[in-house]
């Protein structure tokens, strides 16, 4: 339990970290909009690993 929720100083507050967290749940969002990503169609690992290659690299070329 932090200091704060017991009424102390707050935690510290990394803006950089906070930003990169940020990047990383947009893209597992994004990729939940796969359908096949998110229900796990793929029966190898290799298939599912490069479906995940392949979806990411079409978000890349969205930005």
């Amino acid at each position: 339990m932090n200091r704060a929720s017991r009424g102390g100083r707050l935690p510290a507050f990394d803006r950089d970290a906070c930003e990169r967290r940020n990047v990383v749940e947009q893209c597992f969002n994004k990729l939940r909009q796969w359908h096949d990503i998110a229900t796990r169609y793929d029966k190898t690992t290799e298939s599912y690993q490069a479906a995940i290659a392949l979806a990411t690299l079409l978000m890349r070329r969205d930005i």
